[in-house]
């Protein structure tokens, strides 16, 4: 995510988000026309006064005055109103094209697969869906205005400046190509600077959102100082990219103000030359040089804009770094709905590699399960017991070989109809920030209350849950802090009762409690298993011992496989790993 895009390429991608409000555009566009004209009637108003009082003082009269008055007048009124309209609805509209992109991009989020989400760091999602965003705002508003308010002040500028003197304005407007190129070699430089700022301010979220997440480790340690100290080493780079920020935006206005003493030196000197000579008269002059002002004006609201125009192509090219993450898990063309599933899981010949490194996780697995079946996955840490699991619902895909559900490859399915049949119950628990019933429910969206209290029951959490002042309204923290680990547990265990699928997969889930939790725990889910195919990835041994199949799995796939009793009767790996923890 690291490559530069160009600014063309951006600029053709982000033009579409405009299309829902072309009219908006137009009419902006249209009010920013109106208060250019109006700036530029101005000189237009003073040279015809200052011509007539030059030929003849007595035609300079109250009544021409208070016309040339009333004129400008009226033009300052409607600059207003055209003014209110950008500031106002204008900026609206930037807001509704930053929505979108936000709804785009966080829709797009939640299609990418796990892999993804393996290797990015959370703060640098954050910085990129909400920071990153904030800029485009001012971006989509003013860019176009900003550079159709220059392009019709330089055109008509040079229109009306070469009538008054042509080789005058040849000068003044050959100098504008030189401050352009000299601009350019900064505006590249600045756009480097803002995305290496962006980079670190989600690196500093990251860093943050670590330590405010592991907040009690950091104190049971004592090691609030190395936080501090780490937090202070991504601030200080941050710092350093800031200095190197502004040293551009420096060097760039520096330039800019360099050449805009240039023009007025040249129109000063060349002007006052044809004056002399008679080329160009006095009022002509004066004309001139508030020509030249308004679009040195412009100019500098341009410079000034550069700034925010870098911030928000920034902004945009993070979007679509986001945005052009593939979506390597969805739909096949074609894909059907699973229907109604009995539960028959088979792997045939299953293989499977990491993407992002290549390592060999599975190798040739073949294992057929039949509806209904408990299957339980033991061996050491790294030999896949997790990743055989997460196949079943496709959070991964296989890279050879097939696996199949009811006889459907699950390739062929669509991903809603597949994961609605497959309940996975976590060793490491997610509660949302919100109440008990709200997690519960999350399960099924829109059930009622009593559906919810009954899975509840089921899992044994409804008498704790009841003992809460708020009952099923108990607020449980970001995470569900408020919470044990039993209790977090069996409300997680409540959420797969309300979706009640016929497919299930147990991810060493007692493995983090207690022996009472885990004893309350491990009922619950011997309810929740009864009449559904059964995935259990054991940690603990003793819990699997009425499992139908046990699968020890090792680095060379499937070792060992059978019963309790068959295993044990075997005095291989099973036997051995079991006697070893019942000595523990």
């Amino acid at each position: 995510m690291n490559r530069q895009m160009k600014t063309s390429v951006l600029l053709r991608r982000f033009l579409p988000y405009f299309k829902k409000y072309w009219l908006v555009l137009a009419f902006d566009l249209f009010c920013a026309a109106l208060t250019t004209l109006c700036d530029l009637i101005l000189p237009l108003i003073v040279r015809s006064l200052t011509g007539i009082a030059a030929e003849n003082l007595s035609q300079l009269t109250l009544s021409v005055i208070l016309r040339a008055g009333a004129l400008y007048l009226i033009l300052r009124i409607i600059d207003a109103a055209a003014n209110y309209f950008m500031q106002n609805t204008g900026h609206v509209m930037g807001s509704r094209i930053e929505t979108d992109m936000r709804r785009d991009l966080f829709g797009h989020l939640q299609r990418l697969s796990f892999s993804f989400f393996d290797t990015e760091k959370t703060g640098q999602i954050m910085a990129r869906i909400t920071s990153d965003l904030f800029d485009v705002t001012e971006f989509s508003h003013h860019c176009p205005e900003e550079y159709f308010i220059a392009a019709i002040k330089m055109i008509v500028s040079f229109a009306i400046l070469s009538q008054l003197n042509f080789w005058l304005t040849l000068i003044i407007f050959s100098i504008l190509p030189v401050m352009l190129v000299c601009s350019m070699a900064f505006n590249m430089r600045m756009r480097r600077a803002f995305k290496k700022s962006r980079v670190q301010i989600g690196e500093i979220n990251s860093q943050v959102e670590d330590s405010l997440l592991g907040v009690r480790v950091v104190k049971s340690f004592a090691n609030e100082k190395i936080e501090q100290e780490k937090f202070e080493q991504g601030n200080g780079a941050f710092l350093q990219i800031k200095r190197e920020q502004y040293r551009y935006m420096a060097g760039f206005g520096s330039t800019v103000r360099i050449f805009d003493g240039i023009m007025y030196l040249a129109v000063l000197m060349a002007g006052s030359l044809f004056m002399m000579k008679g080329k160009i008269s006095p009022s002509d002059l004066m004309a001139y040089l508030l020509y030249v002002t308004a679009l040195l004006t412009s100019i500098r609201r341009i410079i000034e804009f550069t700034e925010q125009f870098q911030r928000g192509m920034t902004g945009i090219e993070r979007f679509y770094e986001i945005m052009d993450a593939p979506v390597d898990i969805e739909d096949a063309p074609g894909a059907r709905d699973l229907g109604k599933v009995k539960g028959s899981i088979v792997f045939d010949n299953v293989s499977f590699c990491y993407p992002n490194d290549g390592t060999e996780v599975l190798s040739h697995i073949n294992l057929n399960v039949k509806a209904g079946e408990s299957v339980a996955l033991v061996g050491p840490s790294g030999s896949g017991k997790t990743t055989l699991c997460s196949l079943i619902p496709r959070f991964y895909d296989v890279t050879g070989g097939a696996v199949r559900i009811d006889g459907n490859d699950v390739r062929e399915l669509t991903l809603d109809s597949l994961r609605s049949q497959i309940g996975v119950v976590q060793q490491d628990v997610y509660l949302f920030a919100g109440t008990v019933l709200d997690n519960i429910a999350y399960g099924q969206p829109g059930a009622s209350r009593a559906q919810v209290e009954e899975a509840a029951k089921l899992a044994g959490a409804h008498d704790f849950i009841m003992q809460f002042p708020e009952g099923y309204d108990t607020y449980v923290g970001e995470r569900g802090v408020r919470l044990s680990g039993g209790q977090k547990q069996r409300i997680s265990i409540a959420r797969v009762f309300l979706k009640n699928p016929p497919v299930l997969i147990l991810d060493e889930a007692t493995s983090a409690l207690d022996n009472e939790s885990e004893r309350i725990v491990q009922k619950s889910l011997e309810t929740l298993a009864k009449g559904r195919t059964t995935f259990t990835i054991a940690h603990r041994l003793t819990t699997i011992r009425g499992a139908q199949h046990i699968l020890v799995l090792t680095e060379d796939g499937i070792a060992e496989q059978g019963t309790h009793e068959e295993l044990i009767a075997q005095n291989g790996i099973y036997s051995s790993l079991y006697q070893m923890y019942t000595e523990e």
